[in-house]
């Protein structure tokens, strides 16, 4: 299995929420992780910030906001070029999906939690 630098967006520092256990069960299968949230903070050794941060080498970004909250992201998660986008139970968004497509950007709508444990991630 590769490693594959993932971006969280949408990240909490609150353990029962999804983005939390997704950040923790990434760095479980030795995937870095980077996430922007609305608090800045630290999971178990991966950093959040707020912001649009300038990250490189992303793989995929994995969504935890809703539709409507994405939108200011459209151009940035574009111009960071990841080879993947996964929308989250609830952050599926066929606008963002159809823009990213036509940037060559590969749209899985999935939960990341389950991706990992079932080996499709």
């Amino acid at each position: 299995m590769t490693n594959k630098k993932t971006l969280v967006i949408g990240a909490s520092l609150k353990p029962e929420r999804y983005s939390n256990r997704a950040i923790r069960k990434l760095l479980s299968y030795n995937h870095p992780v980077v996430a922007i949230g609305l608090k800045e903070g630290v999971i178990n050794g991966a950093i959040i910030e707020k912001g649009k941060p300038d990250f490189e080498n992303i793989d995929t970004v994995t969504m935890y906001i809703n539709p409507h909250r994405q939108e200011e992201f459209y151009e940035y998660i574009i111009s960071l070029k990841p080879k993947r986008i996964i929308f989250n139970p609830g952050t599926e968004n066929a606008y963002f999906k159809n823009i990213a497509q036509e940037n060559g950007i590969e749209v899985v709508e999935n939960c990341t939690l389950v991706m990992l444990d079932t080996g499709l991630f």
